[in-house]
């Protein structure tokens, strides 16, 4: 009976649900029309190439400011950590600084093997495409990227190959290369990949409409050859915006060397960047209309409210400023500040917001948009924690804590300095910062530098020079002092240095008579020489030393060969007669040891690296001299017999003959296994600084052949083109009438300019709080600069002379923290120091009050540049 209840209950409950229909209209929706709020938000980022902020180039975008200022959050201080194409976007996808991603510049490592191997796998990109995002990569993407892949990451590929261009281009579109010629708009670069992300997004949506989309449109606008869509070809007539206070300021003898170097513009450049800022303003307009089309684009499909659109850029230009004709790559605010917007679900319309956000922080920012943790390698921080809107719902509920946020950031351009060996890095710390002549005093004042060379294992002498200044002198035998030749114990009448011996205090008297010295007979060209060249020349000096590094090694045959020395190892010969240069015979008892190489008739080398002459050459002044005189007429006989072999090794490099030679073959087998075996015996006989134990490295000495090759071709390109536009350190450019190739054209002839250096490296500290705002730079050549932009915000004076050592100090150890940073941990020092301290309370910023945006109080004017010293009070470096 129970299993037929059971049965009837179970059909009745069938029968009443299946005449139980749902009410019209209230069929069960797809998810994407039920609740939006449950969907990952889509994201858009859109990239410009050197497009500035200071120079006023946003005012010609009127639509995509309406778009982001009014829709969404400027950022006021947006920069970024090194203003260069290829490493700024490296940063951008990695979120890392330069110096630990490597890529360092437009050529070293971008988009190399190691970048493609260490690095892409860990872009934003990779993240989210893991996570169900439909990525998508429009436009430019690396400088060095030459379309023979995909990078990790990217669904939907179509990548510019190499460096911007708006026509005549190829792209890789999901591995498969396309040509493009010069048609508008069809080959137009910024209209072609709107299109295409305008039609990947649709169809993403129509296929997949539960998928959020990932999009990144990388516009060649404003980058060169600045060539404009036809329709804005008359716009901006009378364009003046990069004519700031700074502009053609110079000469500048308080900056850096390329300042100094670089003089004020001539008219013809003047000329030029007028035309150059117009022709860039109209690049933007097409750039305007594409941010347009993908609004509209949004609206019609609905996704706006769940879309997230970022705009910035990879760095800041310079157009005149400093007299630099243009440009990017120096740390000054108008090549390191961007424009940068967002707008998106819960962000503040309207809003500037003057947090500090770096380009480190693109790639947090959009894991945190697609609800991803950082990953703690990234070095940069998401800033959605700064666009919470959340108020407080009255009056009587408690407000938010502040926010936290860094107040300084490194930029940086190059390599680090490698590091010196444990025992001086906690005085490099201190000293590297100081000019040179100051490091040498500050030196000096060291208890081990005052003793002259006689001293157990002193290696160095602080003496001073006939002008008054303080140099240091290197002992040249080991173990401090000079030993004695016979029993190895000091010898104070001789020092074997001859720095030591000018400058030296003197123990003896000096003893001046050379009344019974025979006159000394010289042949015309020593005499002609003598008068030329001045006495104890540097480069004879450096000749002299490089001569002597490995002298120990050199074979005797070949040192026998040598003219003016056919003495024998283990002795002079009894019947060598007197050199004619010398002013005082040698002792007859004064032979060289059986394991010296003799050099000269006076003088021999040890088995310990160490030089012995006879006593005449340490006694005579004359015969010092003489024998010097002898040294140097030896050498230049010797550097003209070198010269005259690499013009003979040259010709026959000419005059190689064409037909097949057999023996090159073997030739070429010898040297590859002479170079597999290089470097052999243990690192004996290297240079104490050499690397890997002074180990031979075979792959950095091809590396170097090879950039050695890439000059030289260069060199002789630029012969055969007779171009005539290079200075020796700097990056030149010329500019003629047929550089551009689309209106407005420049008509007024060529001329050439030099604006940059590759070897230009620096690294800056760039802080913003409450009561500072300044920019501390250290370059590599040991100069350094300071700006207050609270009273000089354009940077024109260099006021580093203004402060004291300490701070000066305090700045430098903050400073190297950064250069050595990793994760966004250690990174970003206010927030850091807060937190490892336990909170405000007890943090090394104790004395800052917390800001918060749109109640952020303008920067205040420092009462004296020496009262920066609160701001590092219990930093610790």
């Amino acid at each position: 009976m129970a299993p037929r209840r059971l049965l009837f209950l179970f059909l009745f409950v069938s029968v009443a649900l299946g005449e139980a229909p749902f009410p019209s209209g209230q069929r069960l929706k797809p998810r994407i029309q039920r609740d939006r709020r449950n969907i990952r938000p889509n994201i858009i980022l859109i990239l410009t190439d050197d497009q500035d902020v200071e120079l006023g180039s946003m005012q010609a975008m009127n639509k995509t400011r309406r778009i982001m200022e009014e829709g969404g959050t400027f950022f006021s201080n947006a920069f970024v950590t090194t203003p260069m194409c290829c490493p700024s976007r490296s940063s951008m996808l990695t979120g890392k600084y330069v110096h630990n991603h490597n890529t360092y510049t437009n050529n070293e490592n971008c988009s190399s093997l190691s970048w493609q191997r260490q690095h892409e796998p860990r872009t934003f990109g990779v993240y989210l495409n893991n996570t169900g995002y439909r990525t998508a990569f429009f436009g430019k993407y690396l400088n060095e990227y030459n379309g023979s892949y995909v990078p990790a990451g990217w669904r939907e590929w179509l990548g510019l190959v190499k460096n911007s261009r708006f026509y005549n281009y190829t792209l890789s579109h999901n591995g498969v290369r396309e040509k493009h010629g010069a048609e508008y708009p069809q080959d137009y670069l910024t209209d072609l990949i709107t299109a295409e992300s305008i039609r990947y997004f649709r169809s993403s949506k129509r296929v997949y409409p539960h998928r959020p989309v990932l999009m990144v449109l990388s516009h060649a606008a404003p980058h060169g050859p600045e060539d404009s869509a036809p329709q804005y070809s008359n716009a901006f007539p009378n364009a003046s915006q990069h004519i700031t206070p700074s502009y053609n300021y110079a000469p500048n003898p308080d900056k850096h060397w390329i300042m100094r170097y670089t003089g004020p513009m001539k008219p013809i450049h003047m000329e030029f960047t007028n035309v150059l800022q117009r022709k860039r303003l109209q690049t933007l307009l097409s750039v305007d209309d594409s941010m347009e089309k993908l609004y509209n684009m949004l609206v019609e499909t609905g996704e706006l409210e769940n879309t997230y659109i970022i705009y910035t850029s990879d760095h800041g230009y310079h157009i005149g400023q400093f007299g630099l004709v243009k440009g990017k790559s120096m740390p000054y605010e108008f090549d390191i500040r961007v424009p940068f917007y967002i707008r998106g679900p819960n962000v503040e319309q309207g809003s500037i917001n003057p947090h500090m956000v770096l380009n480190i922080d693109l790639a947090p920012t959009i894991l945190d948009i697609a609800g991803l943790d950082t990953p703690p390698d990234m070095d940069g921080k998401s800033i959605l924690s700064l666009l919470d809107t959340d108020k407080p719902a009255n009056r009587f509920q408690v407000s938010r804590k502040p926010k936290v946020w860094r107040d300084s950031f490194l930029v940086e351009r190059g390599k680090l300095l490698h590091q010196q060996q444990a025992q001086g890095r906690e005085a490099s710390q201190e000293e590297n910062f100081l000019p040179k002549h100051q490091r040498v005093k500050d030196l000096c004042q060291r208890a081990e530098y005052q003793t002259p060379c006689r001293q157990s294992g002193q290696k160095w002498q602080c003496v001073e020079d006939a002008s008054g200044k303080l140099r240091l002198s290197k002992c040249k035998m080991e173990g401090g002092g000079a030993k004695s030749f016979q029993g190895g114990g000091t010898s104070p009448q001789r020092p074997i240095s001859i720095k030591s011996q000018l400058y030296a205090p003197k123990w003896d008297a000096c003893n001046c008579d050379f009344s019974d010295l025979p006159p000394a007979s010289f042949r015309p060209s020593v005499t002609r020489s003598l008068k030329s060249k001045s006495f104890l020349s540097k480069k004879k000096f450096k000749t002299l030393k490089s001569f002597s590094r490995n002298r120990y090694s050199r074979s005797l045959s070949k040192l026998n060969g040598y003219h003016g020395n056919q003495s024998l190892v283990g002795g002079a010969s009894q019947n060598e007669p007197e050199d004619e240069f010398s002013g005082m015979g040698g002792l007859p008892g004064a032979a060289a040891p059986s394991n010296a190489v003799k050099v000269t008739h006076r003088c021999s080398i040890l088995s310990n690296a160490s030089v012995k002459c006879d006593t005449g050459v340490y006694k005579s002044l004359q015969a010092w001299k003489d024998h010097k005189l002898h040294i140097d007429h030896e050498i230049e006989t010797l550097q003209t017999k070198i010269k005259n072999l690499r013009e003979v090794r040259g010709h026959l490099k000419k005059s190689r003959p064409l037909e097949c030679d057999c023996n090159k073959y073997l030739y070429k087998a010898k040297l590859k296994k002479k170079l597999r075996f290089r470097g052999g015996g243990g690192g004996r006989g290297l240079h104490p600084f050499s690397r890997k134990g002074g180990a031979w490295n075979k792959k950095s000495w091809l590396q170097k052949e090879q950039k050695r090759r890439k000059k030289m071709r260069k060199l002789i390109k630029r012969i055969r083109n007779n171009d005539t536009c290079s200075m020796p350190g700097l990056t030149c450019f010329t500019h003629d009438n047929q550089h551009w190739h689309t209106p407005p054209y420049w008509t007024l002839g060529p001329f050439c300019a030099c604006t940059s250096a590759n070897n230009n490296t620096y690294w800056c500290l760039r802080t913003i709080n409450e009561t500072h705002n300044f920019l501390f730079c250290e370059f590599a050549t040991g100069f350094l600069e300071y700006f207050d932009l609270s009273t000089d915000p354009y940077q024109l004076i260099n006021a580093v002379s203004s402060l004291d050592r300490t701070v000066l100090n305090q700045l430098h150890v903050q400073l190297m923290e950064l250069r050595g940073c990793k994760g966004h941990k250690q990174c970003n020092p206010r927030t850091r120091s807060v937190e490892m301290a336990g909170g405000r309370d007890h943090g090394g910023f104790g004395d800052y009050r917390l800001f918060e945006r749109r109640k952020w109080p303008r920067v205040k004017k420092p009462s004296s540049s020496r009262t920066l010293g609160p701001i590092w009070d219990g930093w610790k470096g």
